[in-house]
């Protein structure tokens, strides 16, 4: 796969090429990242990249036409690329939309900045994608989020297939508690049944931890799963247990 970043700030993606997940997607010959300067699109010789609205009011917009040339001169020269927009407005990013972006063969990255972009050129994208409700001074570490999240993806970067397959969000499910050395801190003991060795009984435990857990923290996500046999029957297990604790505080 082949991203490319537009940025008026390439410096935030330099570390890139040593550093986690794509670090080793690079090693793997299964990711390139290329890095352009928008201002190296601009026509005048501060490199603007940047003007005030028609129309008045607060903020910077930034400029159609460094845009236009940047797609048309990195396209002309790798080919046609998935275009993605990261904006505020945009839809909210999630493993769904990951894992359709990690299925395309070259991607073209734009932050936002600024108040945002002439509307003009908002056409050109074939998606705008926001990773949360929040402000944040630019488009860049949404874009570098988006990258780590779409890497993982790509067949054959993780060494350990089974795992991404577990992580939280991937079914909808956050993930189990995890535990390590030792069995005991301040008290608190490892659950026993990870130490019993019944290989059984841990995936099944697993499996209602997982679901207690997500039903607790993020019911929106366990509404979206659909559920096998075996699940039904654990979360009216769960439900049962959880109707025994309120009767016994309600008791007082």
């Amino acid at each position: 796969m082949n991203i490319h970043v537009i940025t008026i700030f390439p410096e935030v993606f330099l570390a890139l090429e040593g550093f986690g997940i794509l670090k080793i997607a690079k090693e793997k010959s299964l990711l390139n990242v290329f890095v352009h300067n928008l201002r190296d699109y601009t026509e005048d010789k501060h490199k603007t990249t940047d003007d005030r609205p028609y129309g008045g009011g607060a903020g910077m917009v930034m400029l159609a036409s460094p845009l236009i040339k940047s797609i048309k001169d990195i396209e002309s020269n790798y080919g046609h690329s998935y275009r993605v927009f990261i904006t505020p407005q945009g839809e909210k990013f999630n493993m769904s939309i990951a894992d359709f972006l990690s299925k395309k063969e070259s991607l073209i990255l734009f932050p936002a900045h600024y108040e945002g972009i002439d509307e003009r050129v908002i056409g050109l994208f074939d998606m705008e994608v926001s990773v949360g409700d929040f402000i944040v001074s630019g488009g860049e570490i949404p874009a570098l989020l988006i990258m780590d999240a779409i890497t993982r993806l790509i067949p054959g970067v993780l060494g350990n297939e089974e795992s991404l397959s577990e992580e939280s969000f991937s079914k909808n499910l956050l993930e189990y508690p995890h535990y390590s050395r030792p069995e005991e801190i301040s008290g608190e003991k490892v659950p026993g049944v990870l130490l019993s060795g019944n290989h059984e009984k841990i995936r099944k435990w697993r499996l209602k931890e997982s679901l207690k857990r997500t039903l607790i923290k993020r019911s929106d996500l366990i509404c979206k799963r659909n559920f096998s046999e075996e699940e039904k029957e654990i979360l009216l297990e769960i439900k049962q247990e959880l109707d025994d604790i309120f009767k016994k505080i309600l008791k007082g």
